[in-house]
Formats: structure tokens, C-alpha cells, sequence
């Protein structure tokens, strides 16, 4: 049995390195120092550090956006690097949900409709696509919005679409990356409630980029990024 099976892990990071080249440097800017994290099926974690410091880098590779130097990441002890590109969209859209800061949105969709996208990718079957959409919506409270596009919608109501389309394929893991960045503080709260409730009711896992130590210390595991190293500052659920 690997250590991964043993200990239960359903993501974890050995050793990750990546560092991008500089045009006025000959040397390359290293971003990520092998770095190492494991998460447990409904545990939620927070990754803090300074704007720049290399957090969003960090939950790309976890969420196999982009491909590390060196290293690994294992989603229920598959490293995912070994896929291909096209297997690795496959699984990364049916097993991870990412809620960015800027929502990502498309305009030219309704909310109903962006919610809608990622099971329409993996099956598309559109009523039933449609009627888990309206599911979703109408958990994050905005389903009289199905059919407000993005700009008809407040910042509040824009990130609960976004958590709404993470969901669509009932993902075991949720990377969120500055989920709370352009939001004032009641919404900021509506918000990490929503996600919390998450864990309770899905039983999701969570992983939470921010550079606010407020919201970190309501999670169970807070991480601190500086300097391309990870420490871990809290331990325990």
C-alpha cells in the first residue's frame, strides 16, 4: 500500500519546483522550492502570503493547470502528470472545482448557462446539465438570476455563480484561488460560509489561496508561502 493510500490522502504535493525565466536575468526566477502538502478528504486548507509570492502559481500545479520542474501531485495517489493532456482535462474537470477571483465568467452566457458548461463538457446531456445547474443556483440562493448575464450581476452574486459552475460535476476537491479578493466584508463572510458548508454538506476537500490571515484562521491547516518555500503554521482539524 503507497503512503497516500495509508494516510488517506486525496491531494497531495511532493517536492514541487517551478520557476519561470526572466527577460533581463539570465538566471530564472524560482517561484516554487520543493514544496510538499497533503489534504485529506474534507479538510480544508489555506495557503497565505503576499501578493506575488507564488500562490496562484501553487494552485495551478495543484490543479494540474500548469506542469511543475520538478515534482509531483497526486490526486487520490494518481499522479496526474502522467497523463496525457487531453486524460488529464478529463479528470481535472470531473474531479476538481477552481473558484478564481475574477469569477471567469463568460459574458455572453447567461448564469443558468456558465453554470451549465462543465457538464455539458463531460456529458453533454442539457437537461440534465440544465436541471443540476438550477440545483446549484438555487442552493447559493440566486436562482431568480438563471437568466442575468455576468455584468447584470453584483460581485457578491458573480463569485456564487462561480462556486455554483465548481460544483457542476460534484468534484472532490475545491481550489479557490483569492475567492474573496473583490468583495466587501458582508459578502466577503456569505461567501467562506458558503464554502464551509460545503464541506459539511458535500464532504469536499478545499484549498483556499488568500493573503488575508482572517479568513486562514478559520481552516484547518493554514500554510504560509514566502520566498518559494511552504510552511505549515497550523496543523489540525
Amino acid at each position: 500500500m503507497s503512503s497516500s493510500q495509508q494516510n488517506g490522502y486525496i491531494l497531495e504535493a511532493r517536492n514541487l519546483e517551478k520557476s519561470f525565466q526572466r527577460e533581463s536575468h539570465a538566471d530564472p526566477l524560482e517561484v516554487i522550492k520543493g514544496i510538499s502538502l497533503a489534504l485529506k478528504p474534507g479538510e480544508i486548507a489555506s495557503v497565505i502570503g503576499s501578493s506575488g509570492c507564488g500562490k496562484s502559481t501553487l494552485l495551478h500545479l495543484l490543479g494540474g493547470l500548469d506542469q511543475p520542474d520538478r515534482g509531483e501531485v497526486r490526486w487520490e495517489d494518481k499522479n496526474i502528470f502522467a497523463y496525457d493532456e487531453e486524460e488529464l482535462a478529463r479528470i481535472r474537470n470531473q474531479q476538481v472545482g477552481f473558484v478564481f477571483q475574477f469569477h471567469h465568467l463568460l459574458p455572453e452566457f447567461t448564469a443558468l448557462e456558465n453554470v451549465m458548461i462543465p457538464s455539458m463538457i463531460r456529458t453533454s446531456e442539457q437537461k440534465s446539465s440544465e436541471e443540476r445547474a438550477f440545483e446549484l443556483l438555487k442552493r447559493f440562493g440566486i436562482e431568480d438570476r438563471a437568466e442575468h448575464r455576468p455584468t447584470q450581476l453584483s460581485g457578491g452574486e458573480q463569485q456564487r455563480v462561480s462556486m455554483a459552475r465548481a460544483l457542476a460535476n460534484n468534484p472532490r476537491i475545491i481550489l479557490a484561488d483569492e475567492p474573496t479578493g473583490n468583495l466587501d466584508e458582508k459578502n466577503t463572510e456569505n461567501i467562506l460560509d458558503l464554502l464551509f458548508e460545503l464541506r459539511e454538506k458535500e464532504g469536499v476537500s478545499i484549498i483556499i489561496v488568500t493573503h488575508e490571515t482572517s479568513i486562514a484562521k478559520r481552516t484547518d491547516h493554514i500554510y504560509e508561502l514566502s520566498q518559494g518555500d511552504l510552511s505549515l503554521l497550523k496543523d489540525g482539524v
